[in-house]
């Protein structure tokens, strides 16, 4: 007879074992029929497992994001259910949720086309609106293995080798389709309803790329139709705003096959990095940092020793030279360590904040690259705080402080905060560890900050602070990050002469502001959809003369704004003049000033915007004053 706690406090007592479902049906038959699942004593399970012990028991449905889940995973199958009645032949690999969607890599022996995706599309429709049951059964691996042969499987028959004994292993049967999963899955495919496919691509069973290359269906499911078309319009959005696509209209930068993850920067892109440097430089100035370079060559030897080799050697470019193994520096710190060691450090001098724009390359995947957002060769706003244990908080202080007004100056209002503490795998004592926790937790809640907790998502070297940024499609973006390090000093010989006269072992704190610039660059991109905010646009204003008759004039005043500092370009090509206001829109530079006649003879510029504001014909000089006040508050 057991007794079902249920979320609010309310215990329903039952003389026979009794399903989720069950318990759903003597609430309501409305509870009921929104039921996707049961979370029994904290793990989630099909509405239609068996309860026969006293369980705390919750409910799940689509308005939360384990239901949405779910129907994610059942779409996944459905797809699949799709895809046997249309191609019987097809051999299914894996399907699991992600992101907004599901996938499924299928080997189906010739290419699908975008029309074949609609078809199928289509197919899944029909399968959902036959109300089917979902039904699981929980099998032995023989039968399960059985089964997958009969149905010519030989992925899924992969698969359940490699189960482990003592593993419950489920079949879902949709009609005539068995999948099999650790689910849970929906209970009738009446829940299925609001989904679409989006697109194909190649994968390599088991993502090794000495296996074969499958199909991979990409899809994306809702709890509404509502919420499938809000995600829809959000990706049409996306795309037009797409770095990528902004870059080629803009002619900022460009990768090709022979660099494959590095960026060739154009002047108009490189404009905007430097600009981006420029303004940091001048940040960490004020702040007392002290900027370096280092190496893009180090022997393999220092990365062995700082714990990097161990950790990621997959990810590191590695080369050699006269017997000697070297990398390419994937990262900053151990050769920041080394400038530090040069000449024994007294207390005084601490803290030291070193900083380096490191340019850094890491070995990534190739079908993980993506623009800007993801490369090969990257540069690192990075900086390396060596202080004492009794310095950290200040120094954290500091830096949360400079991190804000930075993010505020480029358009960013909403900072998310995370505290990542130790992995599985690390260095340092579990002393260590619950030092450096404790000291970055006390600096967040001395500071009044809200953050998250994030287990296990440390560096190997310490626990770490992540800051993100919300943009204005309401995508989450990781940047900042504050670590803290006992450990490589003390792997490295770092020391410093502390009060007393002994030598002690300074602290490391590795910290970023905008991490990759790349990957920045890339979000301010698509944040301001290429209409980049006047101080960080490559051409502030252009030029345009209305017949050759003002040209030289044209030529005058774009001297006069170089000279205040003012980034300008002129357009005296022989064109109409409105034809040429329309290509500079597009080009989103922020002002238009067209001289004729009248404003050549009256020293004036008539202004207009990228959104299409005209503000008249001003004085030069009162343009001058308001672009340049513009420029120096970063509006």
């Amino acid at each position: 007879m057991p007794a079902i706690t249920l979320p609010d406090g309310t215990v329903k007592q039952f003389d026979h074992p009794v399903t989720g479902m069950q318990v759903a049906e003597s609430i309501g038959a409305g509870l009921a029929k929104a039921t996707l699942a049961a979370r029994i004593d904290g793990e989630l399970a099909d509405a239609s497992v068996p309860i026969d012990h006293d369980a705390s028991v919750a409910l799940v449905t689509a308005r939360e994001q384990d239901g949405l889940d779910i129907i994610r995973h059942s779409c996944a199958h459905l797809l699949g259910q799709a895809l046997k009645t249309m191609y019987p032949d097809v051999q299914m690999a894996i399907g699991p949720v992600i992101d907004d969607g599901f996938y499924y890599d299928i080997n189906i022996g010739r290419a699908l086309t975008p029309e074949d995706l609609e078809a199928i599309e289509a197919r899944m429709h029909e399968l959902a609106k036959r109300d089917h049951e979902v039904i699981r059964e929980v099998v032995t691996r023989d039968k399960a293995l059985a089964t997958f042969v009969d149905r010519n499987e030989p992925y899924k028959q992969a698969i359940v080798r490699e189960i482990p004994e003592g593993e419950t292993i489920a079949l879902y049967h949709h009609e005539d389709y068995v999948d099999m999963c650790k689910g849970p899955h929906v209970p009738n495919s009446r829940h299925l309803r609001h989904f679409k496919l989006m697109s194909l691509a190649g994968a390599y069973w088991r993502g090794d790329s000495d296996n074969e290359m499958l199909t991979r269906i990409y899809g994306t499911a809702w709890a509404s139709e509502k919420d499938l078309k809000a995600h829809l319009a959000f990706l049409e959005e996306a795309k037009k705003r797409d770095h990528r696509l902004i870059a080629r209209k803009q002619d900022l930068f460009h990768i090709q096959e022979e660099a494959p993850g590095m960026i060739f920067w154009h002047d108009r892109g490189w404009q905007i990095y430097l600009q981006i440097t420029d303004y940091i430089r001048a940040r960490l100035d004020r702040e007392g940092y002290k900027e370096v370079h280092t190496p893009s060559l180090i022997d393999l030897s220092l990365w062995e020793k700082s714990g990097h080799a161990e950790k990621f050697a997959d990810d590191m470019f590695i080369t050699g030279s006269e017997d000697r193994k070297f990398a390419v520096k994937p990262m900053n710190c151990p050769a920041h360590v080394q400038i530090y060691n040069r000449g024994l450090k007294s207390y005084r001098d601490l803290p030291l904040r070193l900083a380096e724009f490191g340019s850094c390359h890491r070995n990534e995947a190739s079908g993980t690259l993506h623009g800007l957002m993801r490369v090969r060769g990257f540069t690192q706003d990075d900086a390396h705080i060596f202080c004492t244990e009794a310095q950290i908080g200040e120094e954290v202080s500091k830096f949360t402080d400079l991190l804000y007004e930075v993010y505020a100056d480029f358009g960013f209002d909403e900072v998310l905060i995370k505290l990542s503490t130790r992995p599985d795998k690390r260095v340092g004592s579990d002393e260590i560890w619950d030092k450096s926790e404790a000291a970055l937790q006390k600096c967040l809640e001395d500071k009044g900050l809200d953050f998250e907790l994030q287990p296990g998502e440390g560096a190997f070297y310490g626990p770490k602070i992540e800051f993100s940024l919300r943009d204005c499609l309401n995508r989450v973006w990781q940047l900042g990050t504050m670590q803290l390090d006992f450990s490589m000093p003390q792997r490295l010989d770092a020391a410093y002469v502390d009060e007393n006269g002994d030598r002690q072992v300074p602290v490391m704190l590795h910290r970023a502001i905008l991490g990759s610039l790349e990957r920045f660059i890339g979000i301010l991109i698509e944040h301001h959809a290429g209409s980049m905010p006047v101080w960080l646009s490559p051409t502030q204003a252009v030029i345009l003369n209305i017949t050759d008759a003002q040209a030289d004039y044209a030529s005058e005043v774009a001297e006069t704004l170089r000279n205040t500092g003012i980034r300008v370009d002129t357009d005296l090509r022989n064109e109409k003049v409105g034809y040429k206001i329309r290509e500079h829109t597009m080009q989103r530079v922020p002002y238009l000033l067209v001289v004729g006649d009248r404003e050549k003879a009256d020293g004036a510029v008539a202004v207009r915007t990228r959104d299409g504001e005209d503000l008249g014909a001003m004085p030069l000089a009162d343009f001058i004053e308001r672009a340049t006040t513009q420029i120096k508050n970063r509006q």
